[in-house]
């Protein structure tokens, strides 16, 4: 086969690993501001008795959110693998 004739399929799928890439990549960064902010607030509800049971609630859902970002890197590595299963295992670019 010519490399002209392999060329659009491999930019194709390139462009499709692009699009899926920034899609995790987006929902990742979402994912950790939302942790930030839940943190954020939770600890400046610490400082009245009054609401701490409001700030409690907001630490456990910034918990949740820590179990999320692994989630996210695991549908994306397998998203990926479906499109490209010979593409090698990236870790530094894990989002």
């Amino acid at each position: 086969m010519a490399d002209d004739d392999r060329g659009p399929l491999h930019f194709r799928i390139g462009d499709e690993e692009l699009l899926i890439r920034r899609r995790y990549e987006v929902a990742s960064i979402v994912n950790d501001l939302l942790i930030a902010l839940w943190f954020v607030i939770g600890s400046v509800l610490f400082f009245s008795p009054s609401t701490e049971k409001a700030g409690t609630w907001l630490f456990l859902i910034g918990s949740v959110e820590l179990m999320i970002r692994p989630l996210i890197r695991l549908r994306r590595r397998v998203h990926l693998r479906r499109f490209r299963p010979d593409a090698p295992v990236e870790a530094s670019n894990d989002f």
